[in-house]
């Protein structure tokens, strides 16, 4: 999201009576953790030009709350997964190559942890925070406070989908060394003091709903395996 078009919207918003904007963040903007688990105080990493600007969108939607008094909330989920996912995700890789029938699932880095949430969860939190006044000018995490690396989650999806295929590290696929965020795992106290969040799908469960999806046909036939999407 650009800088110009969230001051627009911010303006509409303020314009047209808006009681509540929710912000989306992403926990990119921590970078690799400092600490674990992260908190909504832990020190802010522009990694990539995709973290850079969402650390300066999350800026720019505080300042209207500041400034003209904008009921704003920054939401930071952390890794979001499930049904009609972007093809550039982990998840939606891992799943539709071995759907298609492939025994050789092309990865990047495996190494990396993520806090994995189903959508459904990160959807909650986000209803939970757009009811609780007391979140109004607060930031926000949105997750699990659990840790999987890509290759226990590679594994995980291997023993669900009862597949004999093997990893293959695809150099492509591979991030510039400084730019990869190499551990994520949220401390999500803050969001559950205030609203009662509490997620509700654990990893395994969350994933054979998405793998349900992934293998209908009319479905799969949506993302192209062969092609690495950027």
């Amino acid at each position: 999201m650009s800088l110009s078009y969230t001051l627009f919207r911010d303006k509409l918003t303020l314009d047209n009576g808006c009681k509540r904007l929710i912000h989306t963040s992403t926990s990119e903007v921590y970078g690799t953790a400092q600490y674990i688990p992260i908190d909504e105080k832990h020190p802010l990493q522009p990694q990539s030009p995709y973290s850079a600007s969402k650390i300066g969108a999350d800026a720019i939607a505080m300042s209207f709350y500041h400034s003209f008094k904008l009921p704003t909330v920054i939401a930071r989920p952390f890794n979001t997964y499930g049904p009609r996912q972007s093809a550039r995700a982990v998840i939606p890789t891992i799943i539709s190559q071995i759907a298609s029938g492939k025994k050789e699932i092309k990865l990047g880095d495996v190494s990396p942890t993520r806090d994995m949430n189903y959508v459904e969860d990160t959807c909650h939190g986000l209803i939970t925070l757009s009811k609780c006044d007391m979140a109004v000018g607060e930031i926000f995490n949105i997750g699990s406070n659990n840790e999987t690396s890509i290759y226990e989650i590679f594994n995980l999806i291997k023993e669900i989908m009862a597949s004999d295929a093997h990893l293959v590290t695809d150099k492509e696929r591979l991030r510039p060394e400084t730019s990869e965020v190499l551990r994520l795992c949220c401390d999500n106290s803050k969001l559950k003091k205030h609203t009662g969040f509490s997620p509700q799908y654990a990893l395994k469960e969350g994933l054979e709903k998405t793998i349900n999806w992934f293998i209908n046909p009319k479905n799969l036939s949506k993302y192209k395996t062969d092609i690495y999407n950027v």
